[in-house]
């Protein structure tokens, strides 16, 4: 038991892993029945929570923070459980911090290195669109993990797969299948990282085989009331049927692509017969979702371990930031087929 993992408390529980963040942060926004299981859980397995704050103390603690912007996309449960299991093998303590929608994750990071004085940071999620001088104030170093941007400088650490180029793969699959009038769910317009890399890979593809770029095709997030959440694919694909028609329909999370899927099953949309469905991540859910999700599946250990241990050989001075792109693999399942023609 002395190995557990904080994902491994969620699962005995049935919930997710920001759910037993917030249990053991003493956080309001938690059902009580739901704190009093999950604490009683952690005191029978014997769990010591090495990801709290609240038990780092010490002025130079041994421990990493990792701060995940986006509770909603489940994909990210993997990844903290990825990172924290290769502090437990680096003999480090892992601070998990969420961070909420509407707030900078720049200011956090510097409130925890200040307060906690961890040795490294890992920001998960989050648009990260901060200016040079703001970032040079962060004095530790730190990894953009699953974070990129279309201006990102070069001295920035980051690890990633290629989001323009994995959003072109997907695009391509779903014009070659048949598909012209595709839709897509995306980050809200302001969106300068990886939401606009993906939606600039639909585009880029949609212009070289010749297919028109509609804006009616597309879906953005609000900035203030949505995420990569299976709420927001269901919101944004009602707002799209209400006067646009497509055959396909590709969402840049998979989350999203599962709430789509259920908005398309509301208004008597066949997924795929009537509508191919495709998503972004290679979550779990996806596959066992009915019917399966075709996605772009991120190699999500490999860039959990690539993403620790440039971190720790950068505390260690042997390496300085520069940036890891993995690539990812185009997973085609149940939920993507050619389109119907139309009999006159």
């Amino acid at each position: 038991m002395g190995n557990m993992t904080i994902k491994d408390i969620a699962k005995k529980c049935g919930v997710g892993v920001s759910t037993v963040s917030r249990a053991m942060n003493n956080h309001p926004d938690i059902n009580p029945e739901t704190k009093e299981k999950i604490l009683q859980t952690i005191a029978e397995s014997n769990y010591v929570p090495n990801n709290s704050a609240r038990n780092l103390k010490r002025t130079d603690a041994k421990a990493i923070a990792v701060l995940v912007k986006g509770i909603g996309n489940t994909f990210f449960n993997d990844l903290v459980s990825g990172l924290e299991r290769e502090c437990q093998r680096m003999n480090y303590s892992c601070i998990l911090q969420h961070v909420e929608e509407q707030e900078d994750e720049l200011d956090i990071a510097l409130h925890i290195t200040k307060e906690k004085k961890p040795r490294g940071l890992v920001f998960l999620g989050g648009s990260f669109s901060h200016p040079r001088e703001k970032m040079e104030q962060l004095e530790i170093p730190y990894v953009l993990s699953t974070i990129r941007a279309a201006d990102m400088e070069e001295k920035y650490a980051a690890v990633s797969v290629d989001d323009f180029k994995e959003s072109y793969k997907m695009t391509e699959y779903l014009i070659n299948l048949g598909h012209e009038r595709i839709a897509i769910l995306t980050a809200p317009k302001e969106d300068k990282s990886i939401g606009k890399l993906r939606l600039l890979g639909y585009r880029k593809a949609l212009q070289d085989y010749g297919i028109p770029y509609s804006e009616e095709l597309v879906s953005y997030m609000n900035a203030e009331e949505d995420r990569y959440s299976f709420r927001s694919g269901y919101k944004l694909t009602k707002q799209l049927l209400q006067d646009t028609e497509f055959t396909a329909l590709y969402a840049t999370s998979d989350t999203m692509a599962i709430g789509a899927c259920r908005a398309l099953k509301e208004a008597g949309i066949s997924v795929p017969a009537q509508c191919s469905v495709a998503g972004f991540d290679g979550m779990d859910t996806g596959e066992f979702y009915i019917p399966s999700i075709t996605t772009i599946r991120q190699p999500v250990e490999k860039i959990a371990k690539a993403t620790a241990d440039l971190l720790f050989d950068m505390i260690k001075g042997k390496e300085k930031p520069h940036q890891l792109v993995f690539e990812g693999e185009l997973l085609k399942r149940e939920s993507t087929v050619p389109p119907v023609k139309k009999k006159f």
